[in-house]
């Protein structure tokens, strides 16, 4: 291993980003984040790095075995790198802006660092771009999010754009009303259910009795495009407090069909994996043949670890641009022209209609077409007029 190849190492799941994908991904962020401001959005910028014991707090606990820990010299306490953004903007809605009027919209981007990867997205650090709706109940904010998000997504060119509808609370609203208190079955119910695997629910039939074995089978069949999954999830003879879940979900499927009948919608009422921290319906998109979440979301408690106030109701939805990307066309390479530096108001001018100039240094070794290929121009200055590369 020479000196330069030691010195380009980088540990696992962290990466360069190079031209031209560096500058594409900062102009997505931006599109992405202009689109927000339109629905009245208003952007927040949290810190990088938290006090361990406030980032981690509440729902945020959740988080702790995917943040990065160190000492802060100054304040001899210890901090955390976040690992995602949403509950620092729970944070600051329930402190800095705790006196706005609710509920409050608000939208944000930076980088988020984890301690390990997923097989999905291997990637440690990575952008993610939000927008959070907090003090407001209704099934309209959640759909108003997921609507907001997927025609972002969808005028940038993703194609096949499908949300995920889930129901994290409607399995533990299930077996706690049924009162399975066997720590042992509940574990072995949820692996089958992350599963989706009805053969290993039905050799537990015996340990919940039949009525609960039915529910739960009943459900893995549930799995599916929305009109067929609501159809089925209606048909079982839910406890009161599952049932009352069932419904906020319902809820929001009016709002969608009602304002986007043309948008691509599945259910699965069983899938619980990446949601710790969510209280209420949540919501993944996807888009045909690209690896990974686009993004994901749903309901979550702000204040849920203050005493003195009322925990609030939030919904929001986590945008993650690697996988934005891969949805993407690559880029189109864009048009630069190579100038002499010793003409700087013809730079200017054509700066201002547009054109990126490169300014060669050295006049004497101009040869316009092989020094406009060497700094990957597609055009170059003749001292009269812009020539295409291709074309002289």
């Amino acid at each position: 291993m020479n000196e330069n190849t030691h010195m380009g190492l980088l540990p696992t799941g962290l990466a360069d980003i190079l031209p031209p994908e560096a500058e594409f991904e900062a102009q997505i962020t931006e599109i992405l984040m202009a689109s927000f401001v339109q629905y009245g959005y208003e952007r927040v910028k949290p810190p990088l790095i938290e006090f361990e014991d406030i980032l981690l707090s509440g729902s945020g606990i959740k988080m702790a075995k995917q943040t990065f820990r160190m000492m802060d010299p100054i304040s001899q306490r210890m901090l955390g790198v976040r690992a995602d953004m949403t509950l620092q903007i729970a944070r600051i809605a329930s402190t800095r802006l705790g006196d706005m009027p609710r509920p409050i919209r608000l939208s944000y981007a930076g980088q988020v660092l984890r301690v390990k990867g997923s097989n999905l997205r291997p990637k440690r650090q990575f952008g993610q771009i939000g927008i959070e709706v907090i003090g407001s109940l209704s099934p309209q904010a959640d759909a108003e999010i997921i609507l907001m998000a997927a025609e972002a997504l969808s005028n940038l060119g993703i194609a096949n754009l499908s949300v995920d509808l889930c129901l994290p609370t409607l399995i533990p609203a299930i077996w706690e009303s049924l009162k399975i208190d066997s720590t042992t079955m509940v574990n072995k119910l949820l692996v089958a259910l992350d599963h989706k695997d009805v053969p290993a629910i039905e050799m537990l039939e015996k340990g919940l009795g039949k009525k609960t074995h039915n529910i739960f089978s009943s459900l893995v069949k549930a799995v599916g495009p929305v009109d067929k999954a609501l159809e089925t999830l209606k048909k079982i003879n839910l406890p009161k407090k599952a049932a009352a879940e069932l419904n906020k979900l319902s809820d929001i499927i009016i709002c969608l069909k009602d304002r986007a009948p043309n948008l691509t919608i599945t259910i699965d009422p069983v899938e619980t994996r990446g949601y710790e921290y969510h209280t209420g319906v949540t919501f993944t998109f996807f888009a045909l043949n690209v690896r990974g979440e686009i993004g994901r979301g749903g309901r979550y408690l702000v204040n849920d670890v203050n005493r003195d106030k009322v925990p609030e109701t939030a919904t929001g939805a986590s945008l993650y641009v690697d996988t934005i990307l891969r949805a993407l066309p690559t880029p189109k390479k864009r048009d630069r022209v190579l100038i002499s530096s010793s003409k700087p108001e013809v730079a200017l001018k054509l700066r201002k209609d547009g054109w990126i100039t490169v300014e060669h240094f050295n006049e004497n070794k101009l040869n316009n077409r092989a020094q406009a290929k060497k700094f990957d121009c597609t055009h170059f200055w003749n001292g009269k007029k812009i020539v295409p590369v291709e074309n002289s």
